[in-house]
């Protein structure tokens, strides 16, 4: 990112509202497009994001598929509660905590991070290491399932690192009977507690040990996320957190088609490719997920490289892709695939993962393409917002930029102070 000092944009600047004007904003809402069937189709060549990948596909026309994910995504009409969304997108990044909370947030209108927090404390989602190893919120429904489908494989890629670590069955016996103990009865338990209370049974924590060792009980089904703590969450077992769910599918294929119909009921249209992406599974297990998932998927129509959607996704890509948003960092409508070419020119992908360090800064979208980054500056109570635009852009557009982040400040809980474009 630039260090060269912001440039303020002025004309549109009113010092008594501490904000700029949103007049000119138009096309937050849908139109739709003149009838014939879908946009036209056509053949696109992306950069693959995710692991290194690097693939030519053929691809439906990028409007289309950005009109579709908009809908699926929803973020072109609201899908209902903070819970609802995330059963809708099935797992939602939260390695960020505060960043995955405006995740959900930006997807229900009017919404703060006291609801999102209340929806964490209401149990019917857990913060977990569901897919790819990685932090994610999901529905607590699933998190057993989908732990079973992924927990080995990722540990398994694991067992190099924890080999170095001198990491074995010893240690993961101390580390789980003393978390047993001391979370048993409804308790929780800061990260430094726990670590605490493995060194002082014998189990050293020093550099990523402690870590590696909650991630493996994490996986394992044993520790999960739990009691909002500030910025942070504590430590409790999962079995008393969130006790396994009557509704929650049962064996291998049955899991596989849940998830990956939730998958595409939430990110759809997408390939196997993206859902074994996703999942960190192979695309063996995509195929037999496509299959499990039956008719609660469909072929996505006119795409050459065999995309699917929900039922009905089809008329949602008759509608132009419209509306301007300020979207998470690690959002899923930019992440949560192997091909992000149609939301995004390839050409920027550096720019929202600077040095492909894994770190997604967050993201601005118009009209469902991602045209540049943002991020707060200033006091928290009055922020800053400073936007770094891919190309050139008007004052016209930085207006329309102005509600969704107005909407992010007063989440909150603050008032937005300035808009400014770095040069």
């Amino acid at each position: 990112m630039s260090t060269r000092a912001p440039m303020r944009i002025s004309r549109s600047w009113t010092a008594s509202t501490g904000i700029l004007r949103a007049d000119g904003g138009g096309g937050d809402r849908a139109d739709v497009a003149q009838p014939p069937s879908l946009p036209g189709w056509r053949v696109r060549h992306g950069r693959v994001g995710g692991r290194g990948q690097n693939r030519d596909m053929a691809t439906a026309s990028s409007a289309a598929l950005r009109a579709a994910r908009l809908s699926s995504h929803g973020l072109r009409e609201p899908v209902g509660s903070a819970a609802s969304v995330v059963e809708r997108l099935m797992a939602v990044q939260a390695q960020d905590l505060a960043a995955a909370k405006w995740a959900v947030g930006s997807r229900v209108p009017g919404s703060t991070v006291a609801d999102i927090d209340a929806m964490l404390e209401q149990r019917q989602v857990v913060r977990s290491w569901p897919v790819r190893g990685t932090l994610h919120l999901v529905p607590a429904r699933m998190l057993r399932p989908i732990l079973a489908l992924t927990g080995a494989r990722e540990l398994g890629r694991a067992a190099l690192r924890h080999r170095r670590l001198e990491l074995g069955a010893e240690e993961y016996r101390i580390a789980r009977d003393t978390a047993e103990r001391l979370l048993a009865g409804g308790g929780s338990a800061s990260r430094e507690q726990l670590l605490a209370a493995w060194d002082a049974a014998g189990c050293e924590t020093a550099g990523q040990r402690g870590y590696h060792l909650i991630w493996w009980l994490a996986l394992d089904g044993v520790l999960a996320c739990g009691p909002v703590e500030g910025r942070t969450q504590r430590f409790v077992l999962l079995d008393e957190w969130a006790p396994a769910a009557s509704d929650a599918p049962i064996g291998r294929e049955a899991t596989l088609g849940e998830l990956f119909a939730g998958y595409v009921a939430g990110h759809g249209p997408v390939t196997l490719r993206d859902f074994a992406w996703w999942t960190g599974l192979t695309l063996g297990d995509a195929k037999a997920a496509l299959a499990a998932a039956g008719d609660r998927v469909e072929r996505f129509p006119g795409d050459d490289a065999e995309r699917f959607a929900a039922p009905g996704a089809a008329d949602a890509a008759r509608h132009r892709p419209s509306g301007a948003l300020a979207l998470a960092a690690f959002d899923e409508y930019f992440l949560g695939y192997a091909d992000r070419s149609a939301v995004c020119d390839p050409r920027h992908h550096d720019r929202v993962i600077p040095g492909g360090n894994g770190v997604f800064q967050p993201v601005l979208v118009v009209d469902g393409r991602v045209i540049g980054t943002w991020r707060r500056a200033g006091r928290a109570d009055r922020p800053r917002v400073e936007l770094e635009v891919f190309e050139a852009a008007s004052d016209a557009l930085i207006r329309r930029l102005t509600r969704p982040l107005t909407a992010w400040a007063r989440f909150h809980g603050a008032q937005l102070e300035g808009v400014e474009r770095r040069a």
